[in-house]
């Protein structure tokens, strides 16, 4: 009985392991989140990662590094952009906020809110990367 239990353990413990990596992988939303809890907590569990994974959002990944280095080239404005929310990836930014696009990839736009360059998804405005 100890033994089937230290087993099991052991298991899982492997099962988190590979969780974690792919929760890193470029597997996004409600599919890897399904992966994901499929993986830790079987049927239910995936059922449960894919809502949750839904939740999350599917295009957090990070946006090529030619657009980062577009952005970390253009000059910052004169006049600041003051938000009172945090600026945090996954998270829309006030629809008031002007976008400027990104020239050679339409899928990305950048502004510079409370200081900070980000880059976002211009048909949602959700952050996809704070741009140091």
């Amino acid at each position: 009985m100890k033994t089937t239990l230290f087993l099991l353990a052991a298991a899982s413990l492997g099962l988190a392991a590979t969780a974690a990596s792919a929760q890193q992988s470029t597997v996004n939303g409600a599919v890897g989140g399904a992966v994901t809890g499929a993986i830790v907590g079987g049927p239910i569990g995936a059922a449960v990662g894919g809502v949750v994974g839904a939740a999350a959002g599917t295009a957090i990944d990070p946006p090529p590094q030619r657009v980062v280095t577009y952005v970390q080239q253009q000059p910052m404005p004169t006049q600041a952009v003051v938000v009172q929310q945090p600026v945090v990836v996954g998270k829309p930014i006030p629809r008031e906020v002007v976008l400027t696009q990104v020239p050679e990839n339409p899928h990305y736009a950048y502004a510079v809110v409370n200081q900070q360059r980000v880059i976002v998804d211009p048909q949602t405005y959700t952050v996809v990367q704070v741009v140091p």
